[in-house]
């Protein structure tokens, strides 16, 4: 079981004007167990925060320090990274065409467990897992993401998440473009991972609807580039009252 300890993260991007900072100071604790929802207007730097922590080469770690279990994870390649325990579940996976699913997830197993895992045994873990995600079991011969829908994209990023088992899990705005039906299925499927207690998830989120599904120990209020109120469950109740104009506000005439 691993902590992720972030402290006073600041991360920039290149513009044609020149770099500019997106994250100005982020601290946050992720321990085993814990739930984190991230949440924030569009433009805040949440999904800044989400690919940072993976590894992205757009973004620059200009100060801060970020640990797993005690490791320097911005020391870290991106595989590097994963290995170590750290899974994205992207806002907006990418195709891959040319790779099977089932390649593909086999292939991705075989990094982060260190080994193949045996075949009739993997075959048989894909197939409940599928199950539970209420995936047909011919989306596992097609092309990973290809033609997919946005739906069928976000389970496979929760199949992905139930069979990697990493220690930390960042879900970018898994509930962005779900129907009813799917948000129910793969906050489920998201359950089922917390429910043995080791992982700590990052749930980043502009909406509290998955929140309804998918209950956070902690709530951040992300507000340009920091986190400027925590609180429990009941914070993203009053989010879904007042919204974050009064936020957005106060910054602005800070």
């Amino acid at each position: 079981m691993s902590t992720l300890q972030i402290r006073d993260l600041h991360v920039s991007v290149d513009t044609e004007s020149g770099p500019k900072e997106i994250l100005r100071g982020v601290d946050l604790t992720v321990r085993p167990g814990e739930t984190h929802a991230i949440m924030g207007p569009n433009g805040s730097g949440k999904s800044t925060l989400a690919y940072s922590l993976a590894g992205h080469p757009k973004y620059t770690i200009t100060a801060g320090s970020v640990t797993l279990d005690g490791a320097d994870l911005l020391a870290m390649s991106v595989d590097q990274r994963a290995r170590a325990g750290l899974f994205l579940a992207m806002q907006y996976p990418v195709e891959v065409p040319g790779v099977s699913v089932s390649n593909f997830l086999r292939t991705a197993a075989t990094a982060v467990r260190g080994e193949a895992p045996k075949l009739r045994a993997w075959v048989k873990e894909v197939k409940e897992a599928m199950i539970g995600l209420s995936i047909d079991p011919a989306f596992a011969e097609r092309d990973v993401n290809a033609g997919f829908s946005g739906g069928e994209k976000k389970r496979h990023e929760i199949l992905q998440l139930q069979l990697l088992k990493p220690r930390i899990a960042i879900l970018d705005e898994t509930d962005s473009g779900l129907d009813v039906d799917a948000l129910r299925v793969v906050s489920e499927g998201v359950n089922q991972v917390r429910a043995g207690g080791e992982i700590g998830v990052l749930l980043i989120t502009h909406y509290t609807r998955i929140l309804r599904y998918v209950t956070p120990d902690f709530v951040h209020v992300f507000i340009d580039g920091r986190i400027v109120e925590e609180g429990g469950p009941e914070l993203a109740e009053r989010l879904e009252q007042s919204g974050y104009e009064g936020y957005v506000t106060a910054g602005a005439t800070a």
